[in-house]
């Protein structure tokens, strides 16, 4: 997909779906990611594979974010201050376009997913305590229904649905594959 192609899409008046989250009982703690897409000929999507040796989602795909911080003026600077943190890209390639519905995970966070475009002159300096990888995959392929799979979960006698979204030899899933599913909805 290409930049304009994006932008008539992105920037129509219709509302986004949200996907089904995890229902919690009490209000979840509030995070944020930014979903960077990298203007290149054709707009790829920035992806980050979590360190290995990490406690909690070791291993997983996921865009750059996390919870708030005290120093954090809004969720928005909390996706800007994670991102740089984690995979070194600065703010002034960051053009924040829009966000999508917040949603709700089973480890009981409130993510607020934040869109936006990237410069394609950067230069990453990997965290290695937060990040082994960094990779981008076509914004048309992600986006693309054929490529979603969806199965379903039971916990606590409800039935929840799971994402996956295979690209090479990754796989997207959880909260970050529900995002991209959002991204999709309001795109195609």
């Amino acid at each position: 997909m290409k930049l304009e192609e994006f932008k008539q899409r992105f920037y129509h008046a219709r509302n986004i779906t949200p996907e089904p989250d995890y229902p919690l009982r009490q209000k979840g703690k509030p995070a944020a990611v930014l979903i960077p897409l990298v203007m290149r000929d054709e707009l790829s999507v920035l992806l980050t594979r979590r360190a290995s040796h990490l406690k909690h989602h070791a291993g997983q795909i996921s865009f750059p974010g996390g919870r708030v911080d005290d120093t954090d003026i809004d969720l928005k600077a909390t996706a800007l201050r994670e991102t740089e943190e984690e995979i070194g890209l600065k703010r002034e390639n960051i053009d924040i376009v829009g966000t999508l519905p917040t949603f709700r995970t089973i480890s009981r966070y409130e993510v607020t997913p934040y869109v936006s475009l990237v410069k394609p002159d950067f230069d990453l300096v990997i965290n290695q305590d937060e990040v082994d990888q960094v990779f981008e995959v076509p914004l048309a392929t992600v986006i693309n229904h054929d490529n979603h799979l969806v199965h379903t979960v039971k916990r606590n006698n409800s039935v929840y649905p799971v994402y996956f979204i295979p690209w090479q030899e990754h796989m997207i899933w959880g909260a970050t594959a529900a995002f991209i599913r959002a991204l999709s909805r309001h795109l195609t």
